[in-house]
C-alpha cells in the first residue's frame, strides 16, 4: 500500500510540471521515468512533391527509461513512398544521456547529448514513370541510412517549456543501394520548440486530461551544398491518466531551396507508458 501511495504522489507532482515538454517533432533534454517502457505508434501522411500523391509512413517505436539520465528508443519503418504498397523499410536506434540538471519546484534547466543510427533499405532515388528524383535532405526516419549526434537544452518555466537542439547528420549507403553521386551527404540541423500547458488551469488529480499546445521550428543546412530548409510544426497534444497521449501535428516548409521528396505532412501519434516495469539496480 505504501508503494502504491508513493507512486501516486510521484505521478501527481511530476506530470503537471513536465507535460508541456513532451514535444511532438523533437525530443527534450528530460528523460522518461526510470524503469518504464513507452510504446508508440507514429504515422505520417506525406504530400509527395514529384507525383502529387499522398504517401503513408508507419513508425512503431519502443522506448526504455534505463535510468534517470539514460533512455533508449528503437524504431521500425514501413511506407508506400517508393512503391504502391506499404513495406518494411528498416530500423533505427536512438539514445539520450542527460548530463546537466538544475531543478526547482516549477522550473528546471536540463541539457542532454543524443545520437541516432538508422539502417534503411529504400532506393537512393525515387522513380516516377520513366523519371528519377533524388533528395538532398538527410532524413534518418525511413529514407536514409546514417547517423546523427548533438546536444539539446530544455528550460521549463511553470506552464511554458522551451527547448533547442543542434546536431550533425551524415548519410550512409542504404542497405540495398549506394548513394547517388552529387547527392548531399552531410548536414547540420537546428530546432527550436515551445510547449504550453493549456489545460487544466488548476491541477487537482492525475486523472485529469492535459491539453498542451506546441510550436516547433526545424531547420537544416547541407554542409556540402548551399542548400537549406526551415519548417514549422504546430501541434496539439492530449495526455490521459498521466500514462497515455495523443499527438496531432502538421509540418510544412516555410523557406528553403533544398530538393526534398515532400515539403509537408500530417503527423499522428499514440503513446502508452508502462511504469515500473523494471528497476535500475
Amino acid at each position: 500500500m505504501n508503494k502504491i501511495l508513493s507512486f501516486m504522489i510521484i505521478i501527481y507532482f511530476s506530470c503537471p510540471a513536465t507535460a508541456q515538454e513532451l514535444y511532438v517533432a523533437t525530443e527534450p533534454a528530460s528523460n522518461m521515468a526510470t524503469g518504464s517502457i513507452g510504446l508508440r505508434l507514429n504515422s505520417k501522411l506525406f504530400h509527395m512533391q514529384h507525383n502529387n500523391r499522398y504517401s503513408l509512413r508507419i513508425d512503431p517505436e519502443i522506448m526504455f527509461g534505463l535510468s534517470k539520465k539514460v533512455m533508449l528508443h528503437v524504431n521500425a519503418y514501413g511506407s508506400d513512398m517508393y512503391q504502391s504498397n506499404v513495406r518494411f523499410e528498416g530500423a533505427s536506434v536512438y539514445g539520450k544521456y542527460r548530463f546537466f540538471s538544475i531543478d526547482d519546484v516549477h522550473s528546471h534547466l536540463r541539457m542532454a547529448a543524443f545520437g541516432k543510427i538508422s539502417f534503411i533499405n529504400n532506393p537512393a532515388q525515387m522513380q516516377v514513370g520513366n523519371k528519377y528524383f533524388t533528395s538532398d535532405e538527410v532524413d534518418l526516419d525511413g529514407n536514409n541510412s546514417g547517423y546523427y549526434t548533438g546536444i539539446v537544452v530544455t528550460q521549463l518555466l511553470h506552464k511554458l517549456a522551451i527547448s533547442s537542439s543542434v546536431y550533425y547528420l551524415e548519410r550512409f549507403d542504404n542497405l540495398n543501394e549506394s548513394k547517388i553521386p552529387g547527392q548531399s551527404l552531410q548536414a547540420m540541423n537546428y530546432t527550436l520548440s515551445a510547449g504550453y500547458l493549456f489545460l487544466p488551469t488548476v491541477y487537482k488529480d492525475f486523472r485529469q486530461t492535459n491539453v498542451n499546445l506546441y510550436c516547433e521550428f526545424l531547420a537544416s543546412t547541407a554542409l556540402d551544398k548551399k542548400k537549406y530548409y526551415v519548417d514549422a510544426a504546430p501541434a496539439v497534444q492530449f495526455i490521459f491518466n498521466s500514462i497515455s497521449r495523443l499527438d496531432f501535428s502538421y509540418r510544412w516548409q516555410l523557406s528553403g531551396n533544398i530538393e526534398r521528396l515532400s515539403e509537408n505532412y500530417f503527423f499522428l501519434r499514440f503513446e502508452y507508458n508502462l511504469l515500473n516495469v523494471f528497476k535500475n539496480r
